[in-house]
């Protein structure tokens, strides 16, 4: 990559942090955003890691964790343009995950493999990771696993368990916990268990909007909620 080309990718990464994070005013302060050390961190693992220096990337890459306060991504997963991690910590994506242009995710947010014991089982080189397309936003806790694939526009909500092929366009939702009714000794009532209220929206996210992508997503005609996926209660 030519110094205009990395210039000109770098100014984009800053510009996307600070179109999607309302508390960033301008590029000197999304210098400072928690999530530039884990994404840069792996666009330079990342070359590495395609050259065959291994080891070296895995260097980088953890050193871009401790940075980044905890955002793993492995050197060999495959991120497009404007990538963006709102505050960032926790956020794990497997080797084989493939995202797309403008996708954003938040804290917490898994894209794994459904464990060893299926990998190994699978053809050499074959994805283990989910594919995520263009301009998707993935909420806080949410996990997804395997060689799933999610369409274009999709919004995955928070705390949803996604197992499943999503559509283009799809909102995957997690049921929102309501409590039950019940008293205790100082006869105050206490959450006893909770429960799935269906077709609710969840109280935390996806809270952002990504250059339109969750308007695109509120206007789709089926609202498909979890159409191919599947989402559980957080309990």
């Amino acid at each position: 990559m030519t110094p205009t080309r990395w210039l000109r990718a770098a100014a984009a990464d800053l510009d996307a942090i600070r179109g999607r994070d309302p508390s960033v005013h301008s590029r000197g302060e999304a210098l400072l955003h928690p999530a530039l050390p884990a994404l840069w961190g792996y666009r330079a693992a990342h070359r590495l890691h395609t050259a065959g220096l291994r080891r070296t990337a895995r260097l980088l890459s953890n050193a871009a964790r401790v940075l980044s306060g905890g955002v793993e991504i492995h050197p060999g997963a495959t991120i497009g343009r404007r990538f963006f991690v709102d505050h960032g910590s926790g956020v794990v994506i497997g080797e084989t995950a493939v995202i797309g242009d403008d996708v954003t995710l938040f804290h917490q947010v898994t894209l794994g493999s459904t464990g060893w014991w299926n990998d190994r089982a699978r053809p050499a080189g074959a994805r283990r990771h989910p594919a995520v397309g263009d301009r998707v936003v993935i909420g806080a806790g949410a996990t997804l696993l395997g060689p799933i694939t999610v369409g274009a526009d999709a919004v995955i909500g928070a705390q949803a368990l996604v197992i499943h092929d999503v559509p283009e366009r799809a909102r995957v939702l997690a049921p929102v916990a309501g409590a039950a009714a019940g008293r205790t000794s100082a006869g105050r009532r206490p959450v006893r268990r909770l429960r799935a209220v269906d077709g609710a929206a969840p109280a935390d996210g996806p809270a952002a909007r990504a250059d339109g992508s969750a308007d695109s997503a509120d206007s789709a005609d089926g609202r498909a909620r979890a159409s191919t996926a599947r989402a559980f209660p957080i309990w």
